[in-house]
């Protein structure tokens, strides 16, 4: 059940109305970032999996229950980066399968545009603007959700951005740390409750087989930057913080997963690269929907496309992890 809209949404399909957010935000250009990634078809049995591929990394073996509609109500999701490539096609699969889909981006015409569609289609949808770049925009989405909104059953961390020459959020954090990572670090802390009191309740990392190990002494990378390096350093994070986390939410019915879902997928972001697409939207989605819907997936598990898979060694270091999890708590505290 949804509440009434709070003022940060930026579009209700209810009757098709529309509301226009007040929240000032800064426009950066572009679409939401398609993830470059690998993906795979072969399937292995949970038994090898665990085996092989997890057993030194000290995950809990709990397996999860997917989410579902409860009570004649349907479930929510939360898609972030869905305007456009791989989370448009996530928000729209999820809505055809019934669930009422938090749309978020950058760009409120490409949001209003999904929205619509959804709507078309017959499906729920709302839309949610907020940049990224900047902390308390994160703050003020996870408060509007939280305002309107008594359950979410599903959260797809999506959003982020590639390639860029080194520059600074809003924060003073390295662009793609924050956007990929650390502002989806704190969205998830801040919704963390509510999902608790859906359970079971998934969160879903959209990371990337390009994976380079944290350094802690220099985690902006002042030194020695490059775009793909930022860009591996922040999808491992990612990963990271999975796994930490599905140890943190141990027996509260709440399983996070992360994945690569696919190599050079058949995006504008891609196209306007140079680089020719390898692979599909559709093969990506593929993946994601496998661990939005699956029953019985290790929580904490690592996918490249729709088989699980060994991230970068730093992932299942377990100092590294801590580190990793106080740098986060440290950077995305008030200051105030």
């Amino acid at each position: 059940m949804t509440r009434r809209p709070s003022v940060l949404c930026a579009l209700s399909v209810q009757r098709g109305t529309r509301r226009n957010s007040p929240l000032p935000l800064r426009e950066r250009g572009g679409g939401e970032e398609e993830h470059i990634t690998v993906c795979h078809t072969a399937r292995l049995s949970m038994a090898i999996f665990a085996v092989a591929v997890f057993a030194s990394a000290n995950i809990s073996a709990d397996t999860a229950k997917t989410p579902a509609a409860r009570e004649n109500k349907p479930m929510v999701a939360l898609v972030t980066g869905s305007t456009s490539g791989l989370g448009r096609e996530i928000a729209l699969r999820l809505a055809a399968r019934g669930t009422h889909v938090i749309v978020h981006g950058r760009d409120s015409e490409r949001g209003e545009a999904v929205v619509k569609e959804i709507e078309k289609q017959g499906g729920k949808a709302r839309f949610y603007r907020a940049d990224f770049a900047r902390l308390a925009d994160v703050r003020e989405l996870a408060k509007a959700i939280q305002h309107d909104y008594d359950r979410l059953d599903l959260l797809v961390n999506n959003a982020g951005i590639a390639g860029a020459p080194r520059q600074l959020s809003a924060d003073g954090y390295e662009m793609h740390f924050q956007v990929n990572y650390l502002s989806h670090f704190l969205l998830t802390d801040l919704l963390l409750p509510l999902l608790k009191k859906s359970a079971p309740a998934r969160i879903v990392n959209v990371a990337s087989g390009a994976q380079t190990p944290i350094d802690f002494n220099d985690p902006q990378i002042e030194k020695n930057y490059s775009a793909g390096r930022a860009y591996a350093q922040s999808k491992l994070a990612q990963i990271t913080f999975t796994k930490t986390l599905a140890e943190r939410l141990e027996g509260t019915g709440v399983t996070t997963y992360s994945l690569h879902p696919a190599t050079y997928m058949d995006t504008n972001m891609v196209r306007k690269s140079g680089i020719t697409p390898m692979s599909t939207v559709d093969e990506g989605a593929d993946a994601v929907m496998q661990l939005i819907t699956k029953e019985g997936l290790e929580n904490g598990a690592y996918y490249s496309g729709l088989k699980p898979a060994k991230a970068q060694a730093q992932a299942y270091d377990r100092e590294a992890r801590e580190r990793l999890w106080e740098l986060s708590r440290k950077l995305t505290s008030r200051t105030e």
